[in-house]
């Protein structure tokens, strides 16, 4: 399998070439801030995500950073200090990615204005 995905104005973009792992929707406090909303992404091993161009990390806890793009803010991904995985957004994949929904994450933290109703496990 390989996914291709960039940031809105292409100054990021990056490739997928292994299979796509934790297929879920993240409802924390963090990803509604970062993204507007929620976050839905998969994760790979860290060899087999190849990054082009300088994502801007940013420490959001003390186990985790977020790297978006420095031009147009887009937040592309998420990695765990300890982890040889990074999570990357299934929003900036370009076309279609052939991979479905697995779980919703926090969703104790979600916001009061949506409803989860789509039968996926929760959280």
């Amino acid at each position: 399998m390989s996914l291709r995905g960039s940031c809105l104005c292409g100054a990021i973009s990056y490739e997928v070439t292994g299979v796509p792992q934790g297929v879920s929707v993240c409802h924390c406090g963090q990803c509604r801030r970062m993204s507007g909303h929620l976050w839905a992404s998969a994760y790979v091993k860290d060899e087999e995500l190849r990054i082009e161009g300088a994502p801007q990390w940013y420490a959001s806890s003390d186990t985790a950073k977020r790297g978006f793009c420095p031009t147009c803010g887009s937040f592309l991904f998420w990695k765990h200090n300890d982890e040889d995985t990074t999570s990357f957004s299934l929003g900036s994949i370009d076309g279609p990615t052939g991979l479905r929904l697995q779980k919703h994450i926090f969703t104790a933290d979600k916001g009061d204005y949506y409803d989860i109703a789509d039968g996926v496990e929760q959280r």
